[in-house]
């Protein structure tokens, strides 16, 4: 790895974690465009960037973190099918992250769904504008149904807000409501997997060098900056616009994804 290529993975990080467009298949997309996706580095640096763009969702949203106990509860009630799944399928979930046609075919599924998505859940936003109160109060039961639709981001190229904002709207949260809800519960989901797998690194005796070090701090302060922005254009723009344009963006990343793949695969043989 190089600075550059820190720089250029710490800003795909900090656009793409809160779009419905999948963080982590880009993150594969451009380390294996690179050359460096094997680099047991580069694994970790995409996991400790991570941190950064969290960082983003608490400092836009810092009151929200500090109005009761009960927002907490919730957040671990929707944290706790991702903790189960991801034990109990880890090995399976990082043998998954090495295949780019696993995240091109699911960019492809997603897409379609995105495109479908507003009209399936109009009515959410019609309740929204009649009563903006309305839905802004998460049971725990809706809590928790949040979290199994986040689990489907196991799969790459899914993409976790996308899983869990889609998840938040079968259960009539509007698409505001829904995606500042997915915001929250990256937090807890991502540490937990971000201090899992660095505690996994540390167990294998991995050791960072200096220069290392420099491209994680780099790496998180931009992925910090970019989410910030990320994350209150994507509000405003899905408040009033929708999924759609993520949809057609997602097909067609995954359309260019297996003709690249096939194309090399056949002109190798």
């Amino acid at each position: 790895m190089s600075y550059l290529y820190a720089i250029i993975l710490a800003i795909i990080e900090g656009i793409t974690e809160y779009l419905p467009v999948s963080s982590t298949g880009h993150m594969i997309i451009a380390s294996s465009f690179m050359h460096i996706a094997s680099d047991d580095f580069t694994k970790l640096f995409t996991i400790v960037i991570q941190l950064g763009a969290i960082l983003a969702v608490v400092v836009l949203y810092w009151k929200r973190f500090f109005q009761s106990l009960d927002f907490y509860f919730k957040l671990l009630v929707a944290f706790i099918p991702a903790v189960i799944l991801g034990l109990l399928l880890n090995d399976f979930i990082d043998a998954l992250l090495e295949s780019p046609i696993v995240v091109a075919i699911s960019l492809i599924i997603g897409g379609f769904i995105l495109l479908r998505v507003d009209d399936w859940f109009k009515s959410n936003e019609e309740i929204d504008t009649n009563n903006p109160t309305a839905h802004t109060e998460i049971s725990y039961a809706t809590a928790l149904k949040i979290g199994f639709f986040q689990c489907l981001a196991m799969i790459p190229g899914t993409s976790r807000s996308g899983a869990s904002i889609v998840g938040g709207m079968t259960q009539k949260l509007s698409r505001k409501v829904a995606a500042e809800f997915s915001f929250f519960l990256a937090v807890p989901t991502m540490l937990g997997a971000t201090a899992y797998k660095i505690y996994k690194y540390y167990k294998a005796g991995f050791e960072l060098s200096s220069t290392q070090i420099n491209y994680l701090l780099i790496g998180n302060i931009i992925a910090f900056i970019v989410a910030l922005i990320a994350i209150k254009s994507f509000i405003d723009y899905l408040s009033k616009k929708g999924f759609k344009i993520f949809g057609y963006y997602r097909i067609a990343l995954g359309i260019i994804l297996l003709v690249i793949h096939f194309t090399i695969f056949k002109l190798s043989v």
